[in-house]
């Protein structure tokens, strides 16, 4: 047999082997989270973060979480008041700030979904204008990706000021 036929035949078994291979090697999960704040509105200002992608096991992911509380009123400025975790409406995304997106694998994904449950599952009163915040909510989510925030920082109640910040202290994060 010639050097030639044992190139060829290596070719041959290489082609059939990197794709048997790559077939077995597990998905990669490709959720990206985007950050938000939303400028005054309506409401009041807001933070939350947008879910899209793919997990593992192929299940497609398209949601989004922010905290606020259940119903807007003077009493937020007093005190505790109910609170919930609520997914923005499409149309309120459109019109918010997006600042940074990075991307996640199925266990950063399962550990914000851990946080989004944890938030829900808050006792009530659990929204605080000062201490229990959408703000605060999104600081978490970026605590549980390994980003920094400042955490004595004075934008608590500034949620495009607190993302901004956010970026600043961490260079790598880009829109």
């Amino acid at each position: 047999m010639t050097r030639q036929f044992f190139v060829m035949f290596r070719l041959r078994l290489l082609a059939i082997l990197i794709p048997l291979f790559l077939a077995a090697m597990p998905a990669q999960a490709q959720v990206a989270v985007t950050f938000y704040s939303h400028d005054f509105g309506k409401n009041f200002p807001h933070a939350f973060f947008v879910l899209k992608g793919k997990l593992e096991n192929g299940e497609i992911v398209d949601t989004s979480f922010g905290f606020t509380a259940v119903n807007i009123s003077p009493g937020i400025l007093w005190g505790s008041v109910k609170g919930k975790v609520e997914t923005p409406k499409p149309k309120y995304i459109a019109n918010s700030n997006p600042h940074f997106t990075v991307t996640v694998g199925d266990n950063e994904y399962r550990e914000l979904m851990a946080l989004v449950t944890k938030w829900r599952n808050k006792p009530q009163k659990s929204y605080s204008l000062n201490k229990r915040n959408c703000v605060h909510f999104a600081s978490e989510a970026i605590a549980i990706l390994g980003y920094r925030f400042n955490a004595k920082t004075k934008f608590w109640k500034k949620p495009r000021s607190f993302m901004e910040e956010v970026m600043a202290l961490n260079p790598m994060l880009k829109k």
